[in-house]
């Protein structure tokens, strides 16, 4: 069971993919260079903030809006750990899996914590915020392998034997 802790970043309900990644910016020419306006309408000075390993914990849709695959892109290139939502727009859960980006389905822990708190994550298990568990439902393995290739087009090469 891979374990890890992370400072935790605390958005709302239905954060969509147009906060997440303004249209304006998909015009630039790389990820790299969007990433810097992540997050931009709701708070723009997040994307600067946010630390390798840090943990967005958010409310329910999150990745709502449109079907954009920079929206999970943005968030991998920002270094975030994982998010954990109460739900998740389809088509956003399904670009972060194949885009690598680990989601964690919780009802509970957006009501716990605070900005800046400290939270582990047993991945499969719980999640753990002062001295509290809370449990959390382990992906399929198929969406697992996925993840731990670093997405699907590198899990279809290391299964191909192209990797």
């Amino acid at each position: 069971m891979e374990q890890f802790t992370g400072k935790v970043w605390v958005l709302g309900d239905d954060i969509d993919t147009d906060i997440i990644i303004p249209t304006e910016y998909l015009a630039l020419p790389t990820v790299e260079d969007m990433k810097q306006y992540g997050f931009s309408p709701l708070r723009p000075e997040l994307a600067g903030q946010i630390g390798e390993g840090d943990i967005i914990v958010a409310g329910k849709n999150f990745g709502c809006g449109s079907s954009r695959e920079q929206a999970p892109e943005i968030i991998k290139a920002l270094k975030v750990r994982c998010v954990i939502a109460k739900s998740y727009a389809r088509i956003f859960f399904r670009n972060s899996i194949n885009n690598g980006l680990l989601l964690i389905e919780n009802s509970e822990i957006q009501n716990v914590v605070k900005e800046g708190d400290m939270l582990t994550v047993n991945v499969g298990e719980s999640l753990v915020h002062d001295g509290q568990s809370y449990a959390i439902r382990s992906l399929p393995d198929n969406l697992m392998d996925i993840l731990n290739a670093g997405g699907l087009v590198k899990a279809m090469q290391k299964k191909n034997g192209v990797i």
